[in-house]
């Protein structure tokens, strides 16, 4: 009876989790296919639901006052610049949608690339007392993902495969970094996800750390007139 509880009760997690995933899909696509106001407030309230799971986590890091408006002020300016940034990209014509996508799938191709590597080949960890599952060999994949997609993207610019060679592995890293700097800040105030705004999925933080690390770098760089 217990084995049949367990397998009902994960039909039913996998059931919330794909209706989710659906419903973000659909949310998100729509507002980055319309742009404009549209993708500017989504890109809003997006960055006012992470600023709100940050704050909430500021309180397991520290009980002092000072050390935690210090990481609410980090917060609201590593949030500001991704969110941004990722306005920014979306307004430029006439590649901002392409491009707007083009970021994002890097991303997500970093995940799938490093999930299918870590799976397959194992090895030594990364970090094992911040992020148990994340592996070398996984990194290398997540590289691997990125690079492919970037190869992609680039081809229609005419541009060399130096270019996605060079991008790809620092996005991958960064994307990397900014997953386990979440799972740092997870660990820390002892939780297991930034909220569960997300049925079956927990925070908006847990979806977009890495997206977060990648648009922030790249607002700095935009800022220093580098990109």
């Amino acid at each position: 009876m217990e084995g049949a509880d367990r397998k009902a009760k994960g039909a039913s997690d996998l059931g919330v989790r794909a209706a989710s995933a659906v419903v973000m899909v659909l949310v998100a696509g729509t507002a980055l296919w319309l742009g404009g106001t549209v993708w500017s407030v989504f890109v809003l309230a997006i960055a006012a639901g992470v600023m709100w799971e940050w704050s909430r986590l500021t309180l397991g890091l520290s009980d002092k006052v000072a050390p935690r408006v210090i990481w609410i002020l980090v917060g609201i300016v590593y949030i500001t610049v991704a969110a941004r940034m990722l306005e920014y990209v979306r307004g430029l014509e006439p590649d901002g949608l392409v491009g707007t996508l083009a970021i994002v799938a890097t991303v997500i191709a970093v995940d799938v690339g490093a999930y299918f590597a870590g799976r397959t080949i194992g090895g030594p960890k990364i970090a094992p007392k911040i992020s148990p599952s994340k592996t070398w060999a996984g990194l290398a994949g997540g590289m691997l993902g990125a690079t492919a997609l970037l190869a992609v993207y680039f081809q229609r610019f005419g541009a060399t495969p130096i270019a996605a060679l060079t991008a790809g592995p620092i996005i991958a890293a960064v994307a990397q970094a900014g997953d386990f700097f979440e799972s740092w800040m997870k660990r820390r105030a002892g939780v297991k996800d930034s909220s569960g705004l997300i049925p079956g999925h927990g925070g908006l933080f847990d979806r977009v750390d890495g997206l977060l690390a990648v648009l922030f770098l790249a607002g700095i760089l935009h800022a220093l007139g580098m990109m």
